[in-house]
């Protein structure tokens, strides 16, 4: 069993995920842009072969660290090349670098291409040639982090290649691309149903092609002539010519059982004639049907009831004036609605905002990317009730300002959220007093996004109609800026009553969405409980936790859903204990870690209060997270105040800190004061509080403080914990 890396486009991990795992492959895991699975060649033919969505299979060969270049030179050398590569074959390299000290790819190849050369002159005199187009084998090196990865290019060119292109439109889509809408938007259920395929703006025919080799069962590499693996030292001949010769007879089998059910218009009949060329390459034409027509007059194909809609119209951004494209997008909501109810419909939007302008209802809402471009994916079922688009009442003119600095924050936000894969992130925080709320974005791993808006107290001048006005125009306004629909935002709301202001009956739905937060997974609800269980403004105190965590034993003291005991198990900790004094908390912290592949004795959940467990426990602990609440009055434990008893409370936690060991101290109390002065007896105290903010929590600097103590250390005397990270 070997470990392998599928790299796809953003936005199609969790699609290709599952796809290898149809492909037989075990121990699948999605990651930023790509998958990580593991099994025999055989499973990395057939990925090769058969993937839809990927874009390259590696090979990881070693990873090393790579500070400087002879780092680089030296770690590329452990590597044996004379098992891969032939010396009279000829490489090629492919590097990328991102946070590290060596920044120009290009350097980062020379230098490796150095390394793989000089091996071979060192060992008889002979060096391999260089071929950039298709070389025996390419070597892929990535730097991050000043730690390099070098891995074999089994695909040897981007997998959406598939060989049937002749000829491309200005713009084309990429064919993985195509595979990821048409399964986003369940064309393989709606073919089995006895479903048509309707592209009325095909274009060079991608979307119509690999749907009808999707549905033929005809591999997708089937066409290739060039793999990285072909010229490799290691290819197995025997083994891929078995997979090809029973992925020919698959496809002759789909072939022949193919029904005549792919409609194409374009109204540019060049455009038209490249999809039948291209569809004649694929070796589908005679399943097609290609006309030259304006989406404005598209309909179903006579005797044609019901099927799948699927189109990716032009953005503005090369195919034409971004001004004219509402116009556009407008028509084919209107060909949608008039002529197509019943059918199932998909459109790659250039952004929200197009995609808005058909004026349906979207069930579904994906991220995903078209080379650079970030997109949004929209599908739909064509109902009778989007017939007649409601007509919105006009935005009041308090409303339209917060629609404006929405807009704003979303547009100065956007960029670096998706620079750093961040999915779940605050969009607004009472940015205008009159509109008194936080409004929260969950990205789930489907690519919907929720929002989760929380109330504010209102002044106590301002009348409760008015308030209840207000929250409402901030759902409607939050809803049309970041293209959530209504049913995807929960609304926390506050009542006034004898005792002053507070929250009204929660929800009890039991309804959990999956998110991702750093390449991990975490289960939110955002209706049944005042927060959600995930705090976002701990994104980076969380990270702190993963880095600090390799080697150590971890305690996670009023450790709620579990989430930084997640991210602690992924940054290395040996064990993690999280102690808790709910039920409900401690079995959604079990799911939190199930979730992430952590389970079994390492990691355990204790239902005790806090400070009882530090009394009882007799464990050491080389990392402790505390982050207790403002006050608690249950019934199972003696009241808590952050301010009164905080001291006591990381007094107690160093009886449990190992001589190296790290407490992490945060909490939510925007008046707190940490004591210094009692607690520098024993620590050395580190404030981490102005970078444990979030950037789109800017606005509520004080949302939280931070602090890292660490055990101050005697003079004299022997700790018998000196060097125990492990709990005893």
């Amino acid at each position: 069993m070997s470990h392998y890396f599928a790299t796809c486009p953003k936005g199609m991990e969790y699609l290709l995920r599952d796809e290898l795992v149809a492909l037989g492959a075990p121990d699948v895991r999605e990651a930023l842009a790509g998958a990580h699975f593991s099994g025999t060649l055989e499973t990395a033919y057939k990925a090769c072969l058969w993937s839809r969505l990927a874009s390259r299979i590696l090979l990881p060969l070693a990873e090393f660290d790579a500070a400087d270049d002879d780092a680089l030179y030296r770690g590329v050398q452990t590597i044996d090349w004379s098992e891969h590569l032939a010396a009279h074959a000829t490489f090629a390299v492919d590097a990328g670098t991102a946070l590290s000290k060596l920044t120009h790819s290009q350097f980062i190849g020379l230098r490796t291409k150095d390394a793989v050369v000089d091996q071979f002159r060192q060992r008889d005199g002979s060096r391999p040639g260089i071929d950039t187009d298709e070389p025996d084998i390419r070597i892929n090196v990535r730097v991050r982090r000043d730690r390099a990865t070098v891995s074999l290019d089994l695909a040897g060119s981007p997998l959406h290649r598939r060989g049937w292109r002749e000829e491309q439109g200005e713009a084309p889509l990429k064919e993985n691309l195509a595979c990821a809408m048409l399964l986003r938007a369940r064309w393989p259920e709606v073919y089995a149903a006895g479903g048509a395929l309707l592209d009325p703006m095909c274009g060079s025919g991608t979307l119509l092609i690999e749907g009808a080799l999707m549905a033929a069962d005809v591999a997708p590499g089937l066409r290739r002539e060039y793999f990285g693996f072909l010229g490799w030292q290691q290819h197995d001949i025997a083994l891929w010519r078995g997979l090809l010769d029973e992925a020919k007879q698959r496809a002759e089998t789909g072939l022949r059982g193919l029904r005549s059910v792919f409609f194409g218009s374009d109204a540019d009949p060049r455009m038209v004639q490249t999809a039948k060329r291209n569809a004649q390459a694929a070796g589908v034409a005679g399943f097609f049907t290609l006309d030259r027509q304006d989406v404005v007059h598209a309909v179903p194909p006579p005797g044609v009831d019901h099927g799948l809609v699927i189109t990716n119209p032009p953005y503005g951004e090369r195919l034409g004036d971004r001004a004219e494209m509402p116009k556009l997008y407008r028509a084919l909501g209107d060909t949608l609605r008039q002529h197509f109810i019943g059918w199932r419909a998909a459109v790659l939007a250039g952004d929200v905002e197009l995609g808005r302008a058909m004026q349906l209802h979207a069930d579904k809402r994906y991220a995903l990317y078209n080379g650079a471009l970030e997109t949004v994916l929209l599908t739909f079922d064509l109902k009778p009730r989007d017939e007649i688009p409601r007509e919105l009442k006009p935005l009041s003119a308090g409303a339209q300002m917060l629609k404006n600095r929405l807009e704003k924050n979303v547009r100065h936000l956007r960029k670096r959220l998706l620079r750093e894969d961040i999915h779940c992130w605050r969009a607004y925080d009472q940015d205008l007093p009159e509109y008194a709320a936080a409004i929260d974005v969950y990205g789930d791993v489907h690519g919907d996004d929720h929002l989760h808006i929380q109330e504010y107290r209102a002044p106590a001048d301002i009348p409760a109609d008015v308030a209840r006005l207000r929250l409402r125009e901030i759902a409607r306004v939050a809803g049309e800026v970041l293209g959530v629909p209504r049913e995807r935002i929960a609304i926390k709301t506050r009542e006034r009553g004898k005792g002053g202001s507070k929250y009204g009956q929660l929800d009890q739905r039991g309804e959990f969405i999956e998110v991702e937060e750093g390449g991990l997974k975490f289960l939110v609800n955002l209706t049944d409980y005042l927060d959600t269980g995930l705090f976002l403004d701990h994104r980076l105190v969380r990270a702190k936790v993963r880095e600090l965590a390799e080697g150590r034993c971890f305690l996670n003291l009023f450790s709620y859903t579990a989430t930084a005991s997640v991210y602690a198990a992924a940054g290395g900790a040996l064990e993690t204990t999280s102690v808790d004094l709910s039920a409900t908390y401690l079995e959604w912290a079990s799911r939190n870690l199930a979730l992430n592949g952590f389970s079994g004795v390492r990691h355990r959940l204790m239902q005790f209060d806090a400070l009882e467990f530090l009394q009882r426990d007799r464990g050491h602990y080389g990392l402790i997270f505390v982050d207790p609440p403002t006050f608690s009055n249950s019934k199972r434990a003696d009241d808590f105040d952050v301010q009164r008893d905080h001291v006591a409370l990381l007094e107690a936690c160093n009886g449990r800190l190992t001589r190296d060991g790290v407490i992490v101290f945060s909490n939510n109390f925007r008046r707190f004061k940490l004591d210094r002065e009692a607690l520098e007896a024993h620590f050395d105290i580190e404030d981490w509080s102005a970078p444990s903010i979030p950037f789109d929590f800017a606005r509520r600097a004080d949302i939280h403080g931070c602090w890292l103590l660490r055990r101050r250390q005697a003079v004299t005397g022997v700790n018998p914990w000196d060097t125990a990270h492990i709990k005893k």
